[in-house]
């Protein structure tokens, strides 16, 4: 059963499903207002493992990303540049998907952005009004805090010690100091739209509670985001939507550690933040993607070059294994030696370890055991089975790590579009079910699902078929 660390309860707990088989996660997005940086990947990397390895153990797994592309920040920033806020936010919010690419994240089923779903929010907004959980003033729109006995249990802060937190303005139109916004008036020349209260625009808190709900429905398994949103704005997300739906919204609060230099957190406002690009342009986008793995995704991550260069050298230790397995046959032979029967046990290790709160720092040393039972068995008479075993284990690990490079790495995705490269796809997968190459012939099977197909498996061969609408 897979454990995962709730931030709410503060343990870890098992991850039971409201709907059996099926995952629903909600992660916070970035505000696209500057380049990305090192901060902005290590969140994005952390739950593209959780959705594989999700994906692994059997789950269907929906996942919504958001971006905040109307944003006080996006407003001044585009102001400085002499460019509207929609363009502002839309070159940065396609530079921030190629990053991703690069660092092999998969993109969300949704990425829902706040001025597509306004309608949503200004209704979910007028629920909090019509029930009392919010009031309007001089045009905006504020969340009565005290009217929710349960604020401040998740951050574990007080009321009495409540302050005005980041993106929260102080306002004389508050008829209590912690109340937050819900809908801001807008001031001259700024992007606004239509409401009943006026001319405004969401605040920061709101536009994922109701977008969580438009996307997921009244309740989801897991919701994500870097510790520095516990407050003000996960605690204010649960408050509005406990008020709206009158339940809990989320099953489990999962908070990942910040990236830090110099033990200060990496920030864009800081200008502290290492770039994504210039990164990615100086070291290979999988030893940048596997740096953030390192430690456990709760724990805080100092990045220091010099380190990020050590790993590079461990990386490239597994590259040249897989240099010499990756042509290897199924095994043939079985030898009652203590390599073999920790190669053969190490998916179930493997598996068991990311399954303890998704724990890739241990996983990453499985891995590196892993590999010395390789090079031990490659000493032996078994030598071929000792690769064949280290091209097994090597798939499934770099299925849910993505440590191989991308052009031979068995995970790499695929244009579905071209019917030739689909029929090659095609031809693989068979092979490898007609060898008892499973995880391969799984890796395979994402590629297609991926593309766009839904797959199926029938004694004659994989049968594909184009889908004609996104994930449900």
């Amino acid at each position: 059963m897979i454990q995962v660390y709730d931030s709410l309860r503060r343990a870890k707990v098992p991850l039971t499903p409201r709907e059996p088989g099926h995952v629903k996660i909600y992660v916070c997005g970035v505000t696209p207002y500057a380049e990305s940086h090192l901060g902005h990947a290590r969140p994005a990397v952390v739950w593209d493992v959780i959705r594989r390895h999700l994906r692994r153990r059997g789950y269907r797994v929906t996942f919504v990303q958001n971006f905040t592309d109307i944003d006080d920040k996006i407003i001044a920033r585009s102001r400085q540049l002499g460019m509207s806020a929609a363009e502002l936010a839309e070159r940065h919010i396609q530079q921030y998907e190629m990053v991703m690419k690069r660092l092999g994240v998969r993109p969300p089923d949704f990425s829902p952005r706040v001025t597509d779903n306004i309608a949503t929010i200004i209704g979910f907004i007028q629920q909090l009004v019509d029930r009392g959980a919010a009031y309007s003033s001089h045009g905006d729109v504020y969340f009565r805090v005290a009217r929710d006995p349960l604020y401040g249990s998740l951050s574990g802060r007080q009321l009495k010690d409540m302050r005005e937190g980041a993106r929260i303005e102080p306002s004389p139109w508050k008829q209590a100091p912690e109340d937050f916004a819900l809908w801001k008036a807008a001031e001259p020349g700024e992007p606004a739209w239509e409401s009943p209260w006026g001319l405004g625009r969401p605040g920061w808190h709101i536009e994922c509670s109701a977008m969580s709900c438009q996307y997921l429905g009244d309740v989801f398994d897991m919701h994500g985001g870097g510790l520095d949103l516990i407050f003000p704005h996960h605690e204010n997300e649960r408050a509005q939507s406990r008020a709206y739906l009158g339940h809990e919204p989320v099953t489990l609060w999962v908070h990942n550690g910040l990236i830090t230099r110099g033990q200060v957190k990496m920030s864009k406002s800081l200008d502290n933040g290492i770039g994504l690009t210039e990164l990615l342009d100086r070291f290979p986008p999988e030893i940048v993607r596997t740096y953030l793995l390192t430690v456990h995704y709760r724990s805080p991550l100092d990045f220091q070059e010099d380190y990020l260069r050590d790993w590079q050298q461990a990386i490239e230790r597994v590259w040249r294994l897989w240099d010499e397995v990756r042509t290897a046959d199924a095994p043939r032979h079985w030898v009652q030696e203590e390599w073999m029967e920790r190669l053969q046990s190490f998916e179930a290790r493997f598996l068991e370890t990311l399954d303890d709160d998704f724990n890739t720092a241990r996983a990453f040393a499985d891995v590196f055991d892993m590999i010395r039972d390789v090079r031990a068995g490659m000493t032996t008479p078994f030598r071929d089975d000792a690769r064949a075993w280290g091209r097994k284990n090597l798939e499934i690990a770099d299925e849910i790590l993505g440590f191989l490079p991308a052009e031979c790495s068995p995970t790499t995705e695929v244009d579905g579009s071209s019917e030739g490269l689909l029929a090659q796809v095609l031809a693989l997968r068979d092979n490898a079910r007609r060898q008892r190459q499973f995880a391969w012939a799984d890796a395979l099977r994402d590629v297609l699902i991926k593309s766009g197909y839904d797959v199926e498996d029938t004694p004659e061969g994989t049968r594909v078929h184009r889908r004609t609408s996104g994930p449900q």
